[in-house]
């Protein structure tokens, strides 16, 4: 079994590596090296067989369902997607690979979306990925509770402590007994903050919203609902079907267009958006200031994206509702072609090199719509 969706669907039965060596993300895997302190086994293709080995060996991952499985499996064999694009050798001759945690889950997706392999399951093994590393440093970060409450609300810690052991065992390294000591003193971090199996409860929607704006809140203070309006905010890449969707829903609502303000300020996709951005802020701030609920439509791929669209939300008490749209890669693709003004493919793919979904840490409420 070589295809992702298959591997997902068959989490028993036996990988075919020899055809899995024919895949492009496979090759750049087995030829990128890795620090031989941490990693004597080797290139990270050969770390990736182990960990693999070694996640069907535990008797937790045994104990699973099939689908849960399935999910760890796929997120064994993508954890270290990213290594490839982001290892560098120090000034000191150590090779180091900063950021791969992130950018394996954004490359993990697009592999698994072009795959075909269902939204939830591809979100899950993602969120596994972007956290894999997280379990060795937890109780470095500046407030641990606050690092494994943020994990759980994408991430169920008990399935990243999993991972975290098959892939602590699945090199050659003297750290092993150190490693799996922070494993479990992250399990029993996430256990003290009641989020090892689910999302830290929250009172209420806008406790969250505003705790994951706030440091140093605690989780468990119930925030005042003093909001005065709502901004509907569009998420999804070209041809997901958004604006159809805006059309349908949301017809009674004024509606900030990015793509309008391109068509108005005549600039491409590809060209500087300095002027469509600021005048879609000024826009904004118009419904904002007379309370008005508003659509902000546009790709809106990332959090980077997201965020100043957000903030901006935030500034003037409004609720934030984020809507992510998303319809299948062949689609997509049909639908985007189909368009007035298509968007040039090489945009698209740049898009997806930064595409990370929406999540619960950023908004009120995320709605998710499936188009096709």
């Amino acid at each position: 079994m070589t295809s992702l969706p298959g591997i997902f669907a068959a989490q028993d039965a036996a990988i075919a590596w020899n055809e899995m060596e024919r895949t492009g993300w496979w090759q750049d895997m087995a030829t990128c090296q890795q620090d031989p302190v941490y990693h004597a086994e080797g290139d990270v293709a050969t770390h990736t067989r182990m960990v693999v080995d070694e996640l069907r060996n535990l008797p937790t991952w045994q104990g699973l369902t099939e689908a849960d499985r399935g999910v760890l499996l796929l997120a064994a064999l993508l954890h270290d997607v990213g290594k490839p694009a982001t290892t560098v050798t120090d000034d000191a001759g150590r090779i180091t690979s900063p950021g791969h945690s992130r950018r394996g889950a954004i490359l993990a997706r697009q592999l698994l979306y072009e795959s075909g392999v269902p939204f939830a399951v591809r979100e899950a093994v993602c969120a596994l990925i972007r956290w894999h590393q997280r379990p060795f440093w937890v109780l470095e970060s500046a407030s641990p509770e606050r690092a494994v409450i943020t994990i759980a609300q994408t991430c169920r810690c008990d399935y990243l402590a999993v991972l975290a052991e098959a892939d602590a065992r699945g090199r050659v390294s003297p750290t092993l007994d150190n490693a799996l000591l922070h494993i479990a003193l992250f399990a029993e971090t996430a256990k003290d903050a009641v989020c090892y199996a689910a999302p830290y409860p929250f009172a209420s929607d806008h406790s969250r919203f505003l705790y994951f704006r706030t440091p140093d809140r605690a989780p468990d203070y119930a925030a005042y609902d003093d909001t005065a309006g709502e901004i509907v905010l569009m998420s999804g890449l070209p041809g997901a079907g958004k604006d159809t969707l805006v059309q349908k829903e949301w017809a009674h609502l004024p509606v900030v267009s990015l793509d309008a303000l391109r068509i108005e300020h005549k600039i491409a996709h590809g060209g500087n958006q300095h002027a469509v951005i600021s005048a879609a802020r000024e826009l904004a701030r118009t419904y904002l200031r007379r309370g008005e609920p508003f659509v902000w439509n546009a790709t809106s791929i990332n959090r980077e994206q997201r965020d100043p669209v957000i903030a901006l939300a935030a500034e003037y008490r409004y609720r934030v509702r984020v809507v992510y749209v998303e319809a299948a890669w062949h689609v997509q693709q049909k639908r985007n072609k189909n368009r007035a003004a298509p968007v040039p493919d090489a945009a698209i793919m740049r898009m997806m090199a930064r595409w990370e979904p929406p999540d619960e840490t950023e908004a009120h409420t995320v709605e998710r719509w499936f188009t096709g």
